[in-house]
C-alpha cells in the first residue's frame, strides 16, 4: 500500500505482456508444424530451458510492434496454408462473393442488363460465356474480362461491355454466321466463313447449310462455294463438296452422282459441267461417276445396270451384223 491505505499500482499492468506471450507461444507452435528451422530453434530452446532468438527478440519489441509481429506471422501461416492446401481458387472465389454482397447491398448490384447483337446466342448464354451472375456487382464486375470471355467464344467474333452505374449493364456482341457444315473424320460441325468451329452439335436449323467434307476444307470452302453460286443449275444439283488431298474438289450431287474436278481451271470445268446438262442432260443419265481431271477428255463411268445394257447392246449389234454379212 502507498501512505494513504491505498493499493499501490504498477506502472504497467502485466496483462498485455501476458497475452502478447501467449498469442507469440500460439505462433511458435504453428511455425513449428510448418517450419523445420522453427522445430529446431524449440528444440535447443527445450534442452537449455531458454526462449528461442525469435521468442525473445519478439519479446523485446514494443507492444504494438510485437502485436504487429504476431499478426503477420499468422496472416503468412494462413497464407501458407491456403496455398499449400489448394484453396487459394476456393478462398479467393469466397473473397470476390464477399465484397460483390458488400457492394450490391450498398446500391451496385446489376438491376438490368441490354445486350445487342445477338442472333444464335441466347442471354443466358451470353452472360454465362461472360461470367455475370446474379450475385455479380457492377462495381467489381472487370468489364475488360468479361469482354475476353467473350471474344474466346468462337460464336462471338467482337464484343464490347459498358457499365452503367449504378446498375446497368450493357454488352454488344458481333456474331459469327454460320456458313457451312463441315464433316471429318465422321464428325460434323457447324463453321463460319472463316473456317472457325462454332458448334459439334448440329440441330435441325442448320441442316440446310451446304456440306463440304475433308480436311483443309474448313477454310478453302468460302471460295469454292462462291464459284459453285455462279452455275445455279449445277449448285442446285449439288448435295455436297468434298476435298480431295488437300489439291481439288469433287462434287456428289443429290442422286449419288459424283463429279471428279480438275485441280486447275475449275470454273472452265463447271461451265462445261452446266452445259453438258442443259443440252445432254447429263445429271439424269445412268451414270455413277464423271471424270473431268484431264483437261482434253471427259470420262463418264456408267452404272453397273447401264454397263450390262450396253454391252448385251453392243452383243446384240454385233451379232446381227454377223448374221447380215453370211
Amino acid at each position: 500500500m502507498d501512505g494513504g491505505g491505498r493499493l499501490a499500482r504498477s506502472q504497467r499492468s502485466p496483462r498485455p505482456q501476458n497475452e502478447l506471450m501467449d498469442a507469440l507461444v500460439g505462433v511458435a507452435a504453428v511455425l513449428r508444424a510448418r517450419l523445420p528451422f522453427v522445430s529446431s530453434l524449440a528444440g535447443g530452446r527445450r534442452r537449455h530451458h531458454q526462449p528461442s532468438g525469435l521468442i525473445a527478440f519478439l519479446e523485446r519489441l514494443p507492444r504494438r510492434a510485437g502485436l504487429a509481429a504476431t499478426l503477420l506471422l499468422l496472416t503468412t501461416s494462413v497464407g501458407l496454408g491456403i496455398v499449400k492446401g489448394g484453396h487459394l481458387e476456393q478462398f479467393l472465389a469466397s473473397v470476390s462473393e464477399a465484397r460483390n454482397a458488400i457492394a450490391n447491398s450498398a446500391g451496385f448490384r446489376i438491376t438490368s442488363v441490354a445486350i445487342n447483337g445477338r442472333k444464335q446466342l441466347t442471354q443466358d448464354e451470353i452472360l454465362v460465356i461472360g461470367g455475370v451472375n446474379g450475385s455479380s456487382s457492377l462495381l467489381f464486375l472487370d468489364a475488360a474480362s468479361v469482354r475476353e470471355k467473350l471474344k474466346a467464344d468462337p460464336w462471338i467474333a467482337e464484343a464490347t461491355v459498358l457499365k452503367l452505374y449504378p446498375g446497368q449493364l450493357r454488352i454488344d456482341i458481333v456474331e459469327r454466321a454460320p456458313f457451312a457444315l463441315w464433316q471429318r473424320d465422321g464428325q460434323l460441325s457447324v463453321i463460319s466463313e472463316d473456317g472457325a468451329v462454332l458448334d459439334r452439335y448440329v440441330t435441325p436449323r442448320f441442316l440446310n447449310l451446304p456440306l463440304v467434307v475433308g480436311k483443309g476444307a474448313e477454310t478453302r470452302a468460302r471460295d469454292f462455294l462462291a464459284l459453285l453460286a455462279r452455275y445455279p443449275q449445277v449448285r442446285a444439283a449439288t448435295k455436297a463438296v468434298i476435298f480431295v488431298g488437300e489439291r481439288r474438289w469433287n462434287l456428289r450431287l443429290k442422286d449419288g452422282l459424283d463429279i471428279r474436278l480438275p485441280e486447275n481451271d475449275v470454273g472452265n470445268a463447271l461451265a462445261a459441267l452446266s452445259k453438258l446438262d442443259k443440252e445432254d442432260r447429263l445429271f439424269s443419265r445412268d451414270i455413277v461417276a464423271v471424270d473431268m481431271r484431264l483437261p482434253d477428255r471427259l470420262t463418264v463411268q456408267l452404272s453397273e445396270d447401264a454397263a450390262k445394257a450396253r454391252e448385251e447392246l453392243f452383243k446384240d449389234k454385233k451379232s446381227k451384223k454377223k448374221a447380215g454379212d453370211a
